[in-house]
């Protein structure tokens, strides 16, 4: 039975949310503040989170952006804000999908079956393949026209984000608080930096461009 973790302070959401899941066939526990939320995720597994923004103690992008450091468990924002904004950070932090408040039952029961479905077909697809690059997301290894990349932990983090969007436009803020966790002050030589190291250690293997730069947006994936 998949096991999800709700984090939502509101007891009487919760209670519906976790109802409704088992009503589902799921086994659910239930946090009521972003500090035991993340607790229960360092200490337990579980195959998907219901995460609300608003939370006591530490706020539910917090959470996301700690728990991305070290895990791909899909995570369901649930939230009164209603922003084009706040919906394009929160996926860009790492968060799989996104529910408004006040929102249907039904549909948050069918949002977790569709995002336990794709994770599960993620498992099983092992590699990532673009071009003439091979990344192994099990073995954390790249190559690129067959010869082995030495990417440190940072370079492959970034490159596995051009891979996993294709088509997104990555701004050095995006890239840096995604890759690195922290808040973005400016430093744009830590970004340019690591770019120019992936590009470098490609094209030691490979003619084939893989990150291009728009200029005034950012980077990503070439075409």
């Amino acid at each position: 039975m998949e096991r999800i973790l709700i984090i939502e302070d509101e007891k009487d959401v919760n209670r519906l949310l976790a109802q409704t899941l088992q009503d589902s066939g799921y086994e659910t526990v239930s946090a009521f503040n972003g500090m035991d939320g993340l607790r229960m995720l360092q200490e337990e597994q579980y195959d998907m989170v219901l995460l609300d923004l608003i939370l006591p103690y530490k706020s539910g992008d917090e959470v996301l952006r700690e728990l991305r450091k070290d895990s791909d468990v899909p995570v369901i924002v649930i939230s009164a804000k209603d922003m084009v904004g706040t919906k394009i950070d929160l996926l860009t932090l790492g968060a799989d999908d996104y529910v408004t408040k006040p929102f249907d039952l039904g549909e948050v029961a069918a949002r977790v079956a569709s995002n336990l479905r794709r994770y599960h077909k993620k498992e099983e697809k092992k590699q990532i393949i673009y071009k003439e690059l091979v990344m192994d997301t099990e073995a954390r290894t790249v190559s690129a026209d067959g010869a082995d990349l030495e990417l440190t932990a940072k370079e492959y983090q970034m490159l596995e984000l051009f891979l996993q969007f294709p088509n997104k436009v990555f701004s050095k803020v995006n890239l840096y608080e995604t890759v690195w966790g922290y808040e973005y002050l400016g430093d744009e030589n830590v970004i340019k930096t690591h770019i120019s190291n992936i590009r470098s250690k490609l094209k030691r293997h490979s003619d084939t461009e893989y990150i291009e730069t728009v200029w005034g947006l950012g980077y990503r994936l070439a075409k």
